[in-house]
């Protein structure tokens, strides 16, 4: 694959949408993927790949804007990579998210299916994320603006200062970082919180996290504001310095006091992931309470959860209304992490089992099930298609419908070929990637047909989507 330095493609006409959120146009017999444009939009674009029958590259000029397109409302558009689709009225976006699932289900899972449900949006399009994770940088990300107003220096190039940030990495960049006043994503006080601590910081001379030498003292921040009032922050730090750390939390401590739990992280590793880190409560209660419905749930610093708790009402309730459950059956709830989902639908089922690969998770959900006083779910650490075998049938049943929610890559082969063998009746397949769930539905399709299909907008104004398939059983 070719990488194109300064290529630039004049008065492209975009007629047509595609994953991964880029549009479309032609060119001389070629496809050209485009970052930043709208079907409807004329645009020059510059390339930054091709190959012969296709192309990708960014919108650099316009000469015409799409009737569709609406004013941005975030200062941050175009350069931060979290809400691209602002520039698209919301409606829009659920059409082209919908296509997007049609499209991956036709070419990719190449099966029989029914006609496609209609997406369910969010109500909330804006502070819809009950967590966010910021980033300390050494090196602020300049924008195109931001350089052309620098003074010139006597000896002639513009110079570049390295300034420290609080906010987003810019895409593409590992070591830059968008210094963010205000996001739109997470509700008050994140925003009060986040440039609090930047100003402190500055004031205090504390060190940015400088990611190329792995120097500094500031490395990210996690805030999560659940739906019951609940706020839980964890400051990160690259190395230990108790004086600055402990002035540092209570100045958070004294000027947030709605604060339930404050923690923070010594992370001295090269990545950024807390996995194999320990969180340590400063001050308040060790969990944040999540609301589902009437069910409660534990977030731990390092719990995972929906990131927008009104969908996934929504998303378990589809789920739910899939597995078609009287009472009577054995669920298996398969890749069931802190054990929501499981949890959600237990009311209607026999009995739940769990299975889960990160036994962290699998301690959130049985703390989860004691919360709500739950008597038929029992939760397990291991591969499911390792667990699931002819000794574990024996001794919990085998199943009458599965749900599966994997990662984004989708279930392993081994795990499709598992659920084969089970042959439950229904199988309920939660998928954060349309392309990798028709994959594994095109090998399901040995046993199974698609009953149903249900997209859901968990992330407004970005392309990510979640889909929801009901499988059954053909008569074989």
């Amino acid at each position: 694959m070719r990488k194109m330095r300064n290529v630039v493609l004049e008065n492209l006409h975009v007629d047509g949408y595609a994953a991964g959120g880029k549009s479309i146009a032609r060119h001389e017999g070629k496809v050209v993927f485009i970052d930043g444009a709208v079907p409807g939009d004329i645009v020059d674009v510059r390339l930054s790949k091709s190959k012969k029958d296709w192309a990708e590259g960014k919108a650099i000029r316009f000469s015409h804007f799409s009737a569709d397109r609406v004013t941005p409302f975030c200062a941050h558009f175009g350069v931060c990579g979290g809400c691209k689709w602002q520039m698209l009225p919301y409606e829009k976006q659920l059409e082209y998210k919908q296509q997007e699932v049609a499209d991956q289900m036709q070419r990719i899972g190449k099966i029989e299916l029914p006609d496609m449900l209609p997406i369910v949006g969010s109500a909330q399009t804006r502070y819809y994320r009950n967590k966010l994770e910021f980033t300390f940088s050494s090196k602020k990300y300049y924008t195109q603006e931001e350089i052309d107003a620098l003074p010139m220096h006597a000896d002639g190039p513009r110079g570049l200062p390295s300034i420290p940030a609080l906010g987003f990495h810019v895409p593409g960049s590992f070591d830059k970082v968008i210094d963010i006043e205000e996001c739109f994503l997470q509700a008050t006080p994140t925003n009060e919180i986040r440039n609090a601590i930047r100003v402190y910081a500055l004031e205090q001379a504390i060190s940015f996290y400088d990611i190329r030498n792995h120097t500094g003292l500031l490395r990210n921040l996690m805030v999560r504001l659940c739906t019951t009032g609940d706020l839980m922050v964890n400051l990160v730090f690259g190395d230990e310095d108790a004086d600055t750390r402990i002035d540092l939390m209570d100045f958070i401590k004294n000027t947030f006091p709605q604060i339930s739990s404050l923690y923070y992280t010594i992370n001295r590793k090269f990545n950024d992931s807390l996995q194999d880190q320990t969180p340590i409560l400063y001050d308040g209660q060790p969990y944040a309470i999540e609301q589902l419905g009437e069910l409660k749930f534990r977030v731990g610093p390092k719990s995972f959860f929906q990131t927008n708790t009104k969908q996934a009402e929504k998303l378990y309730q589809i789920t739910k209304d899939f597995a078609d459950l009287k009472g009577t059956e054995v669920v298996y709830d398969l890749y069931c992490g802190t054990g929501s989902v499981g949890i959600f639908l237990s009311d209607q089922a026999q009995k739940v089992i769990g299975v889960e690969v990160i036994d962290e998770a699998i301690a959130d959900a049985e703390e989860n099930v004691a919360i709500n006083g739950i008597q038929n779910a029992s939760f397990f650490v291991g591969d499911a298609a390792a667990v699931c075998n002819d000794a574990f049938f024996q001794l919990h049943g085998k199943p009458d419908v599965i749900i599966t929610d994997p990662p984004r890559a989708g279930m392993h082969e081994n795990l499709v070929n598992q659920i084969l063998q089970m042959e439950a009746p229904i199988v309920v397949y939660v998928s954060c990637n349309p392309a990798t769930q028709a994959r594994d539905l095109q090998l399901l399709s040995e046993k199974y047909r698609v009953a149903a299909i249900q997209p859901v907008d968990m992330f407004p104004h970005t392309h990510h989507i979640e889909n929801v398939v009901k499988l059954s059983l053909k008569d074989i």
